[in-house]
């Protein structure tokens, strides 16, 4: 026997003579159909292949060591910027009043239009001695013999450290410049960008009216107004860089409107889950955080304990979400393209007999009618 001969009997797909194939239309329909579901299944296959696969991973969170950043753009649409105080404190006690590094307010008119002035930096500081510059006087309230107060502003917050009362009717500084009334706070609208670096613990940060100061443990805005309208926009809040495919950003455009009459407190409580994201085109890790928030707002209309006022409360939760991208090997792609081809032809040949088989068993009947 030739090793032709042998080879020939190891084939599994004998070939059938052309004499005793039949060539049906119904063949022909099934074959174009299946072989644009092959094409088309091929094609997503591929558009899978070319995309990176996202892996996702629940650990305990040990990363304790580095800051908590807090990415903020509010506004607030019925407040001049001079009204507003931003403060954060957390569990451990830390207070940080009045924050304004890296803080930066835009004044704003009451259709949300930027006011014709560059955006400033508010800077709260005490004025150093100058040959060239007269020390003003702080009034007795002056931490040292160099501590100067040159301006209104100057001067209350020195009263406001000693927790003194003051009266700005006799203060040299503040005549024909300190105005400070309801009108004023109503006829404007402020923009709040910026962040804040917290420790990595539960806490707290809020936009309130007023100076902000604390006496024994307790902290107070130093306003008197009735009716404080407190609508709002979060243009933007995060608690690390974006990522689109997770909720690290899901208070973004949320806008609150509160009636002419009312004066209220709003609290949201957000619940944050630290986030690992793994890139695969550098291996950077991007350590961010996702949130989910829980809403809440007061009337204070109807003398109900509390402050107006946008109050934020987070807690850190201790498990930390990895996700990482992975691409698929080759190897992957092409076994599931030979599975689709094959399991696509199959079907197709049973569903070619089962028409095929019908058809003549109709043709069938057909002839028997007909001779009878």
């Amino acid at each position: 026997m030739k090793f032709a001969d042998v080879l020939r009997r190891l084939d599994a797909y004998p070939r059938t003579l052309d004499d005793f194939s039949v060539r049906t239309v119904g063949g022909a329909a099934v074959t174009i159909m299946s072989t644009s579901i092959i094409s088309l299944l091929i094609f997503l296959e591929f558009l899978n292949y070319m995309q990176p696969a996202l892996n996702e991973e629940l650990f305990v969170d040990t990363t304790r060591g580095h800051k908590l950043r807090i990415n903020l753009d509010v506004t607030l649409h019925n407040l001049a910027c001079n009204y507003i105080s931003l403060d954060a404190m957390d569990s451990s006690g830390d207070t940080h009043l009045r924050v304004d590094h890296d803080i930066f307010k835009h004044r704003l008119d009451l259709k949300g239009e930027p006011l014709k002035e560059t955006p400033i930096k508010e800077i709260v500081a005490v004025s150093p001695p100058n040959k060239n510059v007269t020390c003003g006087s702080c009034y007795g309230a002056e931490h040292n013999a160099t501590h100067c107060c040159n301006t209104c502003e100057e001067v209350l917050d020195a009263y406001r450290l000693r927790k003194w009362n003051v009266q700005v009717d006799k203060i040299e500084q503040c005549k024909g410049k300190y105005k400070r009334t309801d009108e004023d706070a109503f006829k404007e609208g402020c923009r709040i960008q910026g962040h804040l670096e917290v420790n990595r613990m539960a806490g707290s940060f809020h936009f309130a009216p007023g100076k902000s100061f604390s006496i024994r443990q307790f902290h107070i805005h130093d306003f008197q107004f009735s009716n404080v309208k407190l609508s709002h926009t979060i243009n933007h809040l995060s608690f690390g860089e974006k990522i689109e495919f997770a909720k690290t950003h899901p208070l973004d455009g949320l806008r609150v409107d509160v009636a002419e009459t009312k004066s209220e407190m709003f609290n949201y409580y957000l619940k944050i889950v630290p986030t690992l994201y793994m890139r695969q085109r550098d291996g950077q890790p991007i350590y961010t955080n996702q949130f989910s928030v829980t809403r809440y707002r007061k009337d204070l209309t109807d003398r109900e304990r509390g402050m107006p006022g946008i109050f934020f409360s987070y807690e850190l939760s201790p498990l930390m979400v990895k996700y990482a991208q992975k691409h698929s090997s080759f190897g992957h792609f092409a076994t599931n393209c030979c599975s689709i081809i094959g399991g696509v032809f199959t079907v197709a040949g049973i569903l070619a007999v089962l028409l095929n088989n019908s058809w003549e068993a109709i043709q069938r009947k057909l002839d028997v009618g007909k001779l009878s």
